[in-house]
């Protein structure tokens, strides 16, 4: 998208069924489609030497007919292997398009594999008015929506409580499933609810919060201060499901225990699940590859249930595509030099007491709009919200001073002060993420900043000349992880 601000691609996409872009601050660039229906270009950087993803099309939706119910699903990506995805307890299709975390995610498996999605009986886009489902008419759907979409045999991918429905598939269709991938999935339901009181607090929810995005927090610990991706994660709620459909396929589910028939499943099988998993206990994934013959076992480190979220997502998409194909996935990075900007709300632990949590959250949410729009406005790239301030990246020192300082003014009327840290060298790129010695140096001069003060190092001061700003010195500083002492300055414009 050249330097076109995140803001005008988000208008563009709305305007053009695109559901997900990435913003390339490039001064030239080219385009290569990818060859995979459905899928995106790529933008080639002359300067950071790696593909970038632009947009990608959200797929046609389709229908399958089973029995009397039709079933939604689509298709996308040209790969030689069918991937067949089950979806948790609720899903809309056309909303996983609407987040660039989640539809990113998806996206990596386009590349190797044909993946077929749908949204169960009851949920999403598919025939709701449909009474509860038993899990063989489920298994009936999967069927009708192969059925449909020309594939014989496919990998079974399930997630969550659709793990349970994909490895009883596995067990019943072995003709039909070539292989069976279990993401933070429990053969009991225990695993997920270990206590009626536990049940009952979540039905709490559903009755007077069902929609407002509040319970994100537990599915996606790691985007906890990201407004965007809660707000998503609301029209998710509301597009997937009623209150009362939520609950009442909840108790279904509570019925669910497939232990006793995982000793049928005689297909290669992956289990994998994060070790703090806050939804799910470890432990259902455990006992998935313990009582299914031959089953490896993956164990991450992180907290996240959504599969797309959390930083071993990249990890664990790649460990599918390992299993899958035999080979491991080329990595989607490079080193590029980039300036990076860390901000911060100075004394926020103490604002936070003075205010409340309501009040609070209100205040941080102005906050994340108006650093958003700044960002956006100076060419940067969002790389993640850190609860109380930002992480970003920018293809110039100067843009990155100038929008420190706007971000810093902008927000000094809500009686928040924001400190801000800028360090310009080589950083290496892997999916949204960035790390390196320059990040955490970054980070570390943030830490040298006052409320309401933008620091940076010589780099960058060395790098801005004519850019209207001015620097006082700080002196050598050393920083927590570095070797050497850096000098730092104050910016001011």
């Amino acid at each position: 998208v050249g330097s076109s601000l995140h803001a005008t691609c988000a208008r563009v996409a709305s305007r053009s069924n695109c559901r997900s872009w990435v913003v390339t601050p490039l001064q030239t660039h080219e385009t290569r489609d990818c060859g995979a229906p459905g899928l995106s270009s790529f933008c080639w950087n002359p300067h950071a030497r790696y593909w970038q993803t632009v947009a990608m099309a959200a797929p046609e939706t389709r229908y399958a007919k089973s029995g009397d119910i039709y079933v939604a699903y689509q298709i996308f990506g040209d790969g030689p292997i069918d991937l067949v995805m089950v979806p948790g307890w609720i899903s809309n299709l056309d909303t996983w398009w609407d987040s660039p975390v989640a539809a990113s995610w998806f996206e990596r498996f386009g590349r190797f594999a044909r993946v077929i999605m749908f949204d169960k009986r009851g949920t999403g886009l598919s025939d709701r008015d449909c009474g509860l489902p038993t899990m063989e008419q489920r298994m009936d759907d999967i069927r009708a929506v192969m059925d449909s979409a020309g594939s014989d045999k496919a990998a079974i991918l399930g997630w969550s409580e659709g793990g349970s429905l994909a490895a009883l598939f596995a067990a019943s269709y072995p003709q039909r499933s070539r292989a069976l991938i279990l993401l933070e999935a429990f053969a009991r339901f225990e695993s997920w609810f270990p206590t009626p009181a536990a049940l009952d607090t979540f039905f709490d929810y559903v009755e007077r919060k069902w929609g407002s995005g509040e319970n994100m927090v537990a599915f996606s610990p790691s985007q906890a201060g990201d407004k965007a991706y809660r707000d998503w994660w609301a029209r998710r709620e509301r597009a997937s499901a009623s209150p009362s459909t939520a609950i009442a396929l909840m108790r279904m589910n509570s019925e669910i225990d497939v232990s006793h028939v995982l000793s049928a499943v005689h297909v290669p099988t992956l289990v994998v699940h994060r070790a703090g998993d806050d939804v799910v206990d470890v432990g259902g994934g455990r006992e998935l590859a313990q009582l299914i013959p031959g089953a490896q076992f993956v164990e991450t480190d992180g907290r996240d249930h959504a599969p797309w979220t959390g930083d071993d997502a990249g990890e664990i998409a790649a460990r599918i595509e390992e299993f899958l194909t035999g080979s491991k996935p080329v990595p989607m990075h490079d080193r590029v030099l980039a300036t990076i900007l860390f901000s911060d709300i100075a004394a926020s632990t103490e604002k936070a007491e003075t205010l409340g949590d309501e009040a609070w959250k209100k205040l941080v949410a102005k906050h994340d709009d108006i650093a958003r729009r700044e960002i956006a406005r100076f060419n940067g790239r969002e790389i993640k919200n850190l609860g109380d301030g930002f992480l970003a990246t920018f293809d110039g020192p100067a843009r990155a001073t100038q929008c420190a300082l706007s971000i810093i003014d902008a927000v000094a009327p809500l009686d928040l002060r924001v400190r801000a840290g800028i360090h310009t060298g080589e950083i290496e790129i892997a999916g949204n993420d960035v790390r390196g010695v320059a990040v955490h140096a970054a980070a570390r001069i943030m830490d040298q900043a006052a409320g309401g003060q933008c620091v940076v190092s010589r780099t960058v001061k060395d790098l801005v000349a004519g850019a209207d700003l001015t620097f006082d010195a700080l002196g050598e500083k050393r920083l927590k992880g570095l070797k050497e002492p850096m000098a730092l300055f104050a910016a001011s414009a």
